[in-house]
């Protein structure tokens, strides 16, 4: 639910109200408790994308993921093959 900043005309007295978006807008002034009360335009609060969700990546086929999870331990296991391919170095040879 949103939060709708609202202003009086009568005594110009500034609040915040969280509402649903299907509420009717408040009248009454709170301070003044006249019928003068007119919601204000405001420019809202910025969105944050945080977690998953948000992305297209994150909703991959499961024939994707699948074919992801097999290639993984052939990555991990490319490394540690070059460095036994390495002749190793012995205290004779220098």
């Amino acid at each position: 639910m949103p939060t709708y900043e609202y202003q009086c005309k009568a005594c110009g007295h500034q609040m915040e109200a969280f509402q649903s978006i299907k509420a009717e807008p408040l009248k009454d002034c709170p301070q003044c408790h006249k019928p003068e009360l007119k919601r204000k335009i405001s420019s809202g609060a910025g969105i944050i994308f945080k977690g998953s969700g948000f992305y297209q990546t994150d909703y991959r086929s499961s024939n994707y993921n699948a074919a992801k999870a097999k290639d993984k331990p052939a990555e991990a296991a490319a490394p540690a093959a070059k460095e036994t391919a390495k002749p190793a170095k012995t205290a004779a040879a220098e």
